[in-house]
């Protein structure tokens, strides 16, 4: 698996080059009966050979960008890239004008050196968590490929081109866990970082209020790189944390219950593990964790701000996805007075937690409570589909309304379902929260 140290290693040695590893992708991605066809929706082949070749000239005459620089990168089909159309993974934008600039994460990526190799599926305006795409295919998990597993959403291909090295990174957004549940279902690692810490202009809207823009890539570490570029940070490592007396926070809730037994079963190896590698780990009730009909009813913020995104497209509704215009539609039975309840709640929410979590380095939790179903049991009727859909998002979206930052670590056994475990922090604490990632990460042997 690629990651950004040992590829900046060999690009300097001169063991590689960024050229051979566009080729690379692009072989991945255009292999017969693979998943590249449903897992990109626009491939920049000749692009990306022309930037690579810059990237490999400028390296020989002394110059590097990044740490990443030369390196392929995939882009979520939302974002803004000058002279595209943003589809947003719908046919209904397909006659929009083309972006005239890139998004600024993308432009912070371009400047940083990093090659653009394509832009990857998504749920339609990335209002869901299953992964489906009626109007240009599901991207099939690399996990038990043969039965078709969901890959998970809203950043389907994202999941699927990292896990099946068609890009070193590939950038996603995340407003109830869209980064985080593919990553987990996948069995890659990913970053949901505090909603400020990256811009969102030129990336489309599910809800202003709870989008976040983050990296998937293969290890704590390069998440960290890509973050520190995505916030305009200098790069720097990470702060080199153990395992031995990191205090991590077990919250006594739900977000525990009802756990497949893939998970329940890696879940409670990796607890162990840390565990005997020195952690300390507390379990404590965590009732506010038990409030999520109230944080997200009628779909919540992004219900609310979806419709009032969308409502100028009602009298199209019947081109989207039915499942994704039947969300969008049920935010316009939320008043004002629902909105600013949703306001409310998250302040008292926030304060709550975050009392709670100062005394801890980390909150761990599964990050998805299920495997991948297959894409028929999700897709069988709607009542399965949404079920299967906030079985997914369950955990990953209390972090989203707390306004916090979280990374899913792969956990399983090898050659096991892929299962994600989940390190979350406070708004705000970033890099601390990537470090203990990176710790545990260690400590769990991946």
């Amino acid at each position: 698996m690629w990651t950004v140290a040992q590829l900046a290693a060999d690009l300097d040695a001169g063991r590689t080059s960024s050229r051979d590893l566009v080729e690379q992708a692009l072989s991945k991605i255009g292999e017969r009966g693979g998943e590249g066809g449903r897992a990109f929706l626009k491939v920049y082949a000749d692009s990306a050979r022309a930037d690579a070749d810059h990237a490999d000239r400028l390296r020989k005459a002394g110059v590097r960008r990044s740490s990443v620089d030369g390196l392929p990168v995939s882009l979520k089909d939302l974002f803004d890239v000058a002279g595209d159309v943003t589809r947003a993974g719908s046919r209904v934008r397909e006659s929009e004008p083309k972006a005239e600039r890139d998004a600024p994460a993308v432009a912070r990526l371009r400047a940083a050196g990093a090659v653009f190799i394509g832009r990857t599926n998504m749920v339609e305006f990335a209002f869901g968590g299953v992964g489906l795409n009626p109007h240009f295919g599901t991207p099939k998990n690399p996990y038990d490929r043969a039965r078709g597993r969901v890959p998970g959403g809203s950043s389907s291909g994202a999941a699927v081109a990292q896990a099946d090295g068609m890009a070193v990174m590939s950038l996603g957004s995340d407003t109830r866990g869209s980064i985080r549940g593919p990553a987990a279902l996948c069995g890659v690692t990913g970053w949901k970082p505090t909603a400020r810490r990256v811009p969102r202009e030129g990336a489309f809207p599910l809800s202003f209020t709870l989008d976040s823009v983050g990296p998937l890539a293969n290890s704590v570490a390069c998440c960290a790189a890509y973050d520190a570029i995505l916030a305009a940070e200098p790069e720097a490592p990470l702060p080199e944390l153990g395992p031995k007396g990191l205090r991590l926070l077990l919250p006594r809730s739900s977000a525990l219950d009802d756990l497949d037994r893939e998970v329940s079963e890696a879940f409670e190896s990796s607890l162990a593990k840390l565990s005997r590698a020195g952690a300390v780990i507390v379990e404590r009730p965590v009732p506010q964790f038990e409030r999520q009909s109230e944080y997200f009813k009628g779909g919540g913020y992004a219900g609310a701000e979806a419709y009032h995104i969308h409502r100028g497209n009602e009298a199209r509704i019947a081109e989207y996805d039915p499942r994704v215009g039947k969300r969008i539609l049920f935010g316009k039975s939320l008043g004002a007075s629902d909105y600013l309840a949703f306001g409310d709640l998250r302040v008292a929410f926030v304060r709550e937690t975050e009392a709670l979590a100062a005394a801890f380095d980390a909150i761990l939790m599964p990050t998805v409570p299920c495997i991948a179903p297959t894409i028929a049991e999700a897709d069988a009727t709607d009542d399965d589909y949404f079920r299967w859909n906030m079985r997914i998002l369950r955990n990953n979206g209390l972090i989203n309304f707390l306004d916090g930052c979280a990374a899913s670590v792969p956990c399983q056994e090898p050659g096991g379902a892929p299962v994600g475990l989940m390190v979350c922090g406070s708004a705000g604490t970033d890099r601390h929260t990537l470090a203990v990632a990176a710790a545990i990460e260690r400590a769990l042997g991946h």
